[in-house]
């Protein structure tokens, strides 16, 4: 399906985003990892999250929705042997987690993803892994490949990437080893595993390597629980750039997990100039939640820290299409792992973006912006997105502040972590039209 955006005149109004993608696939494992019922709010009911589900119910929990609404999941305590493939479809976070959730049992399971998937490095959790005792079959440590487990041994594994799926799967396969486990990485990367681990009781703390805390798990059983899953920073990252740059714009974007190691794209907002606040701040459930209120603002570049990327990594492409309409240089380093997401970001953003007349250029890890200020982007391409649902959304934002519709080629993956963007959008006052 293909979409068409254009320029309509301001958002207004107010909207709750999807549940968080991040803790509604944790929610899912864990509470099938768990000894008795989980009752899930608000989970994410898109693609990616739905092969996790049905992943867990392979591997032998009881996946269900409720007439409330919530998912209810009834774990036995831990994984069986599966009678099929494990199909993740197209994530990453599904397939990392799962594969290490699954080598601390005896059984072996065969994974599998779509050819988006099927090209993702799955080397950097085989590694932690087979250093704690799992085996694995397959070729160039990409999918397919068979997880044989059990038996595993704590480790303290130094990661040399900031990723909260390898950190996730190595503690959750230290959940049923021999030992202690501790995770080691560059950066802290997002903490939602070690946060819901506690919630589920699990012996999960905190031991400070190299001036730094990181996270130590030893053999736990989980206990069933009750999760509300909050919006997703990631998708209102959309709606928060589109009122930023469509102008005489005020939207109020509610219920949104404020994590601080999820607030990366904020925080560069506010250093551009945005007019950002958060309101009702509040902390129901191990996770902070606030409503997010945006006025439209005059932006000028910026230059994030490297270091900030762990905290932005899902949000570069559409810090991108915000710095277009900035004034100045946004200059973006230490997202090489942009080139192995669900395409290569830095090549598709620059691409689309000199095709809307915008001056950009890629760099190894990143790519520099050349804003103009409002009202400066000419749009009128036809976006190539490769399937990357979050390129497709940064590129319909895009087109509402550009002079000319911008329209994207492929918006049928949009929906494995927004389901329903477009009418989301069209909710506050945008045009998003399918062709």
């Amino acid at each position: 399906m293909r979409l068409k955006a254009r320029f309509a005149g301001p958002l207004t109004g107010a909207a709750r985003p999807p549940g968080d993608k991040s803790i509604s696939h944790r929610a899912l494992i864990m509470g099938a990892l768990a000894e008795g019922e989980t009752r899930i709010q608000c989970l994410l009911e898109g693609e990616d999250v739905r092969h996790t589900a049905q992943a867990v119910r392979l591997l032998g929990a009881r996946v269900e929705q409720g007439s409330d609404g919530r998912w209810i999941v009834t774990g036995a305590g831990g994984f069986n042997q599966p009678s099929e493939t494990i199909d993740c479809g197209n994530s990453g976070t599904a397939a990392r987690l799962l594969i290490g959730a699954t080598a601390s049992y005896k059984l072996s399971a065969r994974f599998d993803g779509d050819a988006s998937l099927r090209k993702r490095p799955m080397n950097r959790v085989i590694a932690p892994l087979s250093q704690m005792g799992a085996r694995f079959d397959g070729k160039q440590n990409c999918l397919p490949l068979i997880v044989h487990g059990g038996a595993l041994k704590g480790i303290t594994y130094r990661s040399p990437v900031s990723s909260a799926q390898v950190k996730s799967a190595v503690l959750l396969a230290g959940l049923h080893a021999e030992g202690e486990t501790v995770h080691v990485e560059p950066e802290r990367s997002r903490d939602h595993t070690e946060r819901m681990l506690g919630v589920f009781g699990a012996n999960i703390d905190q031991v400070e390597i190299d001036g730094a805390l990181c996270p130590r798990v030893r053999a736990s059983k989980l206990r069933g629980t009750d999760i509300y899953v909050p919006g997703d920073p990631s998708s209102a990252a959309f709606p928060v750039a589109a009122a930023l740059i469509v102008g005489k714009s005020d939207v109020r974007i509610e219920d949104v997990l404020v994590n601080p190691l999820r607030l990366g794209f904020f925080e560069t907002l506010l250093e551009m100039g945005a007019n950002v606040s958060y309101e009702e701040r509040r902390d129901p459930i191990g996770e902070p939640i606030a409503n997010m209120v945006v006025k439209s603002s005059k932006l000028r570049g910026a230059n994030p820290p490297p270091r900030r990327a762990p905290a932005m990594i899902d949000e570069f492409p559409i810090l991108a299409a915000v710095a277009a309409f900035a004034e100045g240089e946004t200059r973006i380093t230490g997202a090489a792992e942009l080139r192995v997401k669900e395409s290569d970001r830095i090549t598709l953003m620059v691409d689309g973006l000199r095709a809307c007349g915008v001056d950009a250029e890629e760099l190894p890890d990143g790519l520099v912006v050349n804003g103009r200020g409002p009202k400066s982007v000419r749009g009128g391409a036809e976006i190539r997105t490769l399937g990357d649902h979050r390129v497709a959304m940064s590129f319909l934002v895009l087109g509402l502040a550009s002079k000319e519709p911008v329209i994207v080629d492929d918006a049928d993956m949009i929906a494995t972590s927004f389901p329903g963007f477009a009418t989301f959008m069209q909710g506050l006052g945008a045009d998003i039209t399918a062709l």
